[in-house]
């Protein structure tokens, strides 16, 4: 992900700034979520399942654009939306 937020800095730092927070935003639910118990744990891995649908977006976008040639870590991230999806399901 170095590689793609190097290029999206200089091609769209709009789009840099979303992705850095949309990765950021998985860890923190991930975080918060594990720590909780109840009604509101599935939510929060729910909320990262989203940041991590706009992580894909994002990095969609950028092929669409010409600046990458293909999404890194396609596979981890279709590994963690598995996990993210099983656990929103609580």
């Amino acid at each position: 992900m170095v590689v793609s937020g190097r290029l999206l800095r200089r091609e769209s730092p709009r789009l840099r700034r979303q992705l850095e927070d949309s990765l950021s935003g998985i860890v923190q639910n991930v975080c918060e979520g594990s720590g909780r118990a109840g009604g509101d744990r599935p939510a929060l891995y729910r909320y990262a399942l989203g940041s991590l649908r706009e992580v894909n977006g994002i990095l969609l976008a950028a092929v669409a654009f010409g600046w990458l040639a293909e999404a890194p870590m396609a596979a981890e991230r279709d590994r963690l939306g598995g996990i993210l999806f099983g656990l929103q399901r609580g």
